[in-house]
């Protein structure tokens, strides 16, 4: 059993439903509502150790509202409560995570906080709200006083707001993000303090992250801890209208929480506070997944201890680049530490379409909300669909669905063992197949048999008979390996694993004569290749060579399930009889589903095209790079390889160098870098690539000059 991890510091929830200083009662039921969903749990789940400490419930429907001096003195009372449980928190080593209810009750959530850090030092404060909530009892136009408590935590105010024990907070210290709504005193009043405000126009010109940098400065800067508290009408009502104040043109919602993100990795995060949830207007249930989402981003583990969880609890049989990713979109990647990414790998082509397509998802949850699974000893009405699209694009009779790329391989390896024996006539168990050195076509033990690279090799005989290896690129060492028992030649157009590489001009034309004149099957793994990646539907029209089957997988998924197929005509297909081969879960309604969606894609958005073209604009961008580190640039449509001098920087470092200006890339073979987008990135988003890429060499040609690499 491994050594147990520290822990993280512990989360403590306080819900405070009250609505005791808003104009409606909604926001009061706004904490059970989100205890009833299980809040703790799904923190849990995000591996944050969050439990409830308390719900505080000290609001209910009075209509008519009573006079503001007696509401004042009710609230004071719960305010008192609300400083003492927090700070009884903060003492503990706990995070408070206090969920309103209407933002006055921010007034005892950050008192509670100051006076737990006294001690030690000040408290700051980002107020994330689109109000300044800066009015005291004599400047209030409304009379309710969700708009008084940040004047009431500096000392301005009623008696019943400011007198809670503990310090008031500097207004040097503290920041407001988001406002857009206000009436001149607020405005007044704070400028006069000294308060920084960040409003809407501010962050529309400047880019939340620039504002939050700059807030999270003035929050940190000589204190002994920050919070955060977030009012939801910071965000467009439009977006979230689940809150108490609508008020349009705020903050994208999810900007925010990618933003927040970049909390978890600050140790001086004491607490967090989120207010103003009206379960009432949350018809779809997207108001408190934000609230989960707001409180996952800035609670959640950080990457060093996530790689660490990773690291102790997995196998250690890969090496992953130092970063850990929690969401996609497009052609993008974000950080738990919420920094973005151009994600120029495209999980090894399997996310073509880019990062949870809209279109790619909703059929999936459409599906998966019908019938995900029956097994093939049943038909179901996706399938059939899907294999008459796809065998119809491909131009083949059939196609046999598996989950994996590396199943689709074998199964072809099947299919071409039994026609030698059933229809060719070799002797039963004589059959040979024919592969290209430095070829890659999965790690089962089949197919590492006829690996040429050794590590995949090593220790796991006794590995399987049946397999010559030729030199990739020579048509003449396949015309001398052939044999009366020779089955077929299987091979990867383009050798995307194994550098990049890409074979003579001819050479796939010669192969398959050689092939046709000598009854053997020509089997192209189009895996990696295949649905428009090159520019071509298949990589191998690009000699307009048929194969007698292709091997699909990776972007038929649509990057959201695995997928794959092996396609061939009945001369081929027919050898399999029931029984013969299988598989649970391929074909199934869902993965059948998603691969129709993808296809349909692939064809309406013209995305082959789209690769051919984008992709000879990148590799001429590329290739005019002038850096003693490149030793060539190659590639056909977005799949395109940079090998590197590695007696000056190995592949692995120039790929950590990238990943820290944001674009995500990785080494093949110690000496490649690969650059396989997915299909829909835009050819701005390229030119930045491509100046990060020549940024980041340039940077490492002139650390490492000749003669001492890393």
């Amino acid at each position: 059993m491994p050594a147990p991890l520290a822990p993280p510091r512990p989360v403590r929830i306080v819900g405070v439903g009250s609505c005791l200083g808003a104009p409606i009662f909604g926001p009061a039921a706004g904490p059970r509502a989100l205890k009833d969903l299980g809040f703790d749990i799904r923190l849990r789940h995000r591996g944050i150790p969050a439990r409830w400490q308390k719900l505080m419930e000290p609001s209910a429907p009075k209509p008519p509202q009573a006079p503001l001096p007696e509401r004042l003195g009710v609230v004071s009372a719960m305010l008192h409560d609300l400083a003492d449980e927090v700070a009884a928190i903060c003492l503990d080593n706990a995070i408070p995570l206090v969920l309103g209810g209407d933002h006055a009750i921010g007034a005892g959530t950050w008192r509670g906080v100051s006076r737990a850090l006294a001690h030690r030092g000040k408290l700051g404060l980002i107020w994330i709200d689109a109000h300044l909530d800066a009015h005291t009892d004599r400047s209030t136009h409304s009379g309710n006083i969700h708009g008084m408590p940040l004047a009431a935590l500096l000392g301005i105010g009623d008696e019943n707001l400011t007198g809670l024990p503990g310090p008031h907070l500097d207004p040097a210290k503290v920041a407001i993000v988001g406002a857009r709504s206000w009436e001149p005193e607020e405005l007044v009043l704070l400028n006069r303090l000294g308060v920084r405000i960040f409003t809407m126009a501010e962050v529309n010109k400047r880019g939340l992250p620039a504002v939050l940098c700059e807030a999270m400065s003035i929050a940190r800067e000589g204190t002994a801890g920050f919070g955060v508290s977030v009012d939801l009408d910071s965000m467009d009502c439009a977006a979230l209208p689940a809150t108490t104040c609508l008020v349009p043109d705020g903050l994208d919602p999810q900007d925010l929480v990618d933003n927040l993100h970049g909390l978890r990795s600050c140790a001086d995060l004491v607490a967090l506070e989120i207010v103003e949830y009206v379960p009432s207007r949350d018809r779809d249930g997207s108001g408190a997944r934000w609230v989960m989402e707001l409180a996952a981003a800035a609670l959640g583990p950080t990457t060093a201890t996530l790689r660490q969880r990773e690291d102790t609890f997995g196998a250690h049989n890969y090496a992953p680049l130092p970063v850990v990713f929690t969401r996609g979109k497009g052609s993008w990647l974000w950080d738990v530490e919420g920094r973005r990414y151009l994600d120029m790998m495209s999980a090894y082509s399997a996310v073509s379409f880019g990062h949870s397509h809209p279109r790619l998802v909703a059929a999936l949850t459409d599906q998966a909300g019908r019938l995900a699974l029956t097994s093939r000893a049943y038909s179901n009405d996706r399938l059939p669909l899907m294999l008459e699209r796809l065998s119809a694009l491909l131009g083949y009779d059939r196609a046999l669905p598996v989950n994996t790329g590396l199943e689709a391989v074998e199964t072809a390896l099947k299919a071409a063992r039994k026609w030698a024996h059933t229809i060719k006539g070799v002797p039963d168990g004589q059959a040979e197949i024919i592969v290209c050195d430095n070829n890659f076509h999965g790690r089962s033990t089949t197919i590492i048999s006829f690996s040429s690279e050794a590590q995949y090799r090593n220790g796991f005989g006794p590995l399987t008979p049946g397999f010559r290896s030729i030199p990739f690129g020579d048509a003449d060492a396949l015309a001398a390996a052939i044999t009366p028992r020779t089955a077929a030649f299987l091979f990867e157009p383009i050798q995307g694993e194994g550098g990049i590489v890409i074979p003579p001009p001819g050479w796939l034309a010669r192969c398959a004569e050689i092939c046709r004149a000598n009854g053997v099957l020509l089997i192209a793994d189009e895996v990696q290749t295949g649905l428009g990646r090159t520019g071509r539907l298949l990589a191998c029209q690009h000699e307009n060579v048929r194969p007698d089957g292709v091997i699909l997988g990776k972007a038929l998924g649509g990057g959201l399930l695995p997928v794959a197929a092996f396609l061939a005509d009945d001369a081929l297909m027919q050898v399999f009889q029931p029984g013969d081969h299988g598989s649970t879960f391929g074909g199934n309604p869902l993965a059948a589903a998603v691969a129709a969606e993808s296809l349909a894609l692939l064809a309406e958005d013209r995305l082959t095209e789209r690769s051919a073209t984008l992709g000879a604009l990148f590799l001429a961008r590329l290739q005019a790079i002038d850096n003693p580190l490149i030793v060539e640039v190659r590639g056909r449509g977005l799949m395109i390889g940079m090998e590197l001098d590695t007696r000056r920087v190995p592949a692995r470092v120039a790929a950590e160098w990238m990943l820290a200006r944001g674009l995500m890339t990785k080494d093949t073979h110690d000496k490649v870098l690969r650059f396989a987008p997915p299909l829909i990135v835009t050819e701005i988003e390229l030119d930045w690539a491509a100046r990060a890429i020549e940024d980041a060499l340039t940077d490492l040609a002139r650390r490492f000059p000749a003669g001492d690499a890393p």
